[in-house]
């Protein structure tokens, strides 16, 4: 069963495919964990916040291959209904669909055949690997903080006592924006709240790097494309000179 066929070239998929695999690794795992562990109310809440925004990104993956398969019936018939199974978070049992998922964007990874056929592909769309590389240290540091501080924060005096709290303290202090509503009063907490804050200032200026990339590479994609004509004339004119001398030798 061959995987739909797209638009984009297999470069320019890649770091949205690892992107993609990464995100079913992450849903798997912590549907894992949620199974294996036993973990509190609270967690568990926090987990299931996590899982439907991850649904969310794989709706939209869905909705994406849809619009660029060349045979949107084929792909449906194919991948594409299980796709969409697996983006609905509320039908437990459609969620180790993902499985399935995982498998179909490794196979598409793996048709790149060799690790250095894989890296020279993620080195040629680096503004697109950033990015994707960016988007997925957020979301497992916002998951990985928000469940850590529930952990900690368990004393009388605390004020992150809830799955909403964490989410909110979580995203405000890797913005560092900081709103100061909620805060940890323990030590861990602390200690939690001090590596999301160096982890938040490291991650947007990635993203600031990416935006500026964007502003910037088109005028470097045209003066690289003026070179390569340039390039292109000057080859043509000294073919042109060469076939002149060697009829005149001829003559």
């Amino acid at each position: 069963m061959q995987p739909p066929a797209t638009t984009p070239s297999r470069a320019e998929s890649v770091p949205y495919q690892l992107f993609m695999l990464a995100l079913c690794v992450l849903a798997l795992g912590a549907l894992g964990f949620e199974t294996a562990a036993n973990p509190g109310e609270e967690t568990r809440t926090l987990l299931h916040y996590a899982d439907t925004a991850v649904c969310g990104l794989f709706f939209i993956d869905f909705c994406l291959s849809l619009w660029k398969a060349e045979n949107r019936l084929r792909y449906f018939m194919t991948w594409g209904w299980l796709d969409l199974i697996s983006s609905i978070p509320s039908l437990d049992a459609a969620r180790w669909g993902r499985i399935a998922r995982a498998t179909r964007i490794f196979r598409v990874v793996r048709a790149m055949r060799a690790t250095t056929l894989l890296g020279r592909a993620l080195i040629e769309r680096r503004a697109q690997t950033g990015i994707f590389a960016a988007a997925l240290t957020a979301i497992l540091l916002l998951i990985g903080s928000s469940i850590s501080i529930l952990q900690v924060e368990t004393t009388p005096q605390a004020n992150i006592t809830g799955a909403e709290d964490a989410i909110w303290w979580s995203l405000s202090t890797m913005t560092t924006v900081g709103y100061g509503d909620r805060f940890p009063v323990t030590t861990e907490g602390r200690v939690v709240a001090a590596l999301l804050m160096c982890a938040g200032v490291g991650l947007f200026g990635m993203f600031s790097g990416f935006l500026a990339s964007v502003f910037v590479a088109p005028g470097q994609d045209s003066e690289a494309s003026e070179v390569a004509a340039l390039r292109r004339d000057i080859a043509e004119l000294r073919a042109m000179l060469v076939a002149r001398g060697e009829r005149a030798t001829d003559g």
